[in-house]
């Protein structure tokens, strides 16, 4: 199997635990994660205030692209500046014009995903004050439910569901069998 990619894209105000747990796992499933910040590379301030280090600017990384997967972590202010940048519309627009796999998490789904108008007609689920922001169109499907997959789209609900969200993605690109050996030794099973 080919080394499996993925591309977590950082905004300011994103919810840390969703990024890291998100980024962490990925790597111990074998994936290759690039994050990149949307701001250029420079330290993050997160929704907690926990500062992250972009690996590159989301520019650069996207020279480095494709991905098999874009990860959008939540957090309302980062997903909010995901959602009104139109080099994250590019970015997500191309991955589902591709058929490539599209990972959102707490109030990506809703806030960012429906900005941009990706995945309409998927179910999804997201943080669940946000139900009716991913509703409101008639265009997405809620689910009530820790991690939804539809098609190339995995949705979460927030950081109590992070490792859900991650071992689904893992098990989306590596298969049952690598989700499962990832998640044992972190005592997930």
């Amino acid at each position: 199997m080919a080394n499996k990619t993925a591309l977590l894209i950082l905004a300011e105000g994103a919810e840390e635990m969703e990024a890291v747990i998100s980024v962490d796992t990925l790597r111990r499933g074998g994936i290759t994660v690039t994050v990149a910040g949307l701001s250029g590379t420079g330290p993050v301030k997160c929704s907690r205030d926990v500062m992250i280090q972009p690996d590159m600017s989301l520019e650069a990384a996207m020279a480095k692209g494709p991905y098999d997967v874009v990860v959008l972590p939540g957090g309302l202010k980062g997903s909010e500046s995901l959602g009104q940048s139109p080099v994250v519309k590019s970015v997500l627009s191309e991955q589902e014009k591709a058929g490539r796999v599209i990972a959102a998490i707490c109030a990506a789904p809703a806030v960012a995903l429906t900005a941009h108008g990706v995945g309409e007609g998927k179910r999804m689920t997201c943080y669940p004050s946000l139900k009716d922001r991913l509703t409101a169109s008639g265009k997405y499907t809620h689910e009530d439910s820790r991690v939804v997959v539809d098609g190339q789209f995995v949705t979460s609900q927030g950081p109590g569901t992070a490792f859900d969200f991650a071992l689904a993605v893992v098990e989306k690109l590596m298969g049952t069998e690598k989700r499962n050996a990832t998640a044992k030794p972190m005592l997930l099973e």
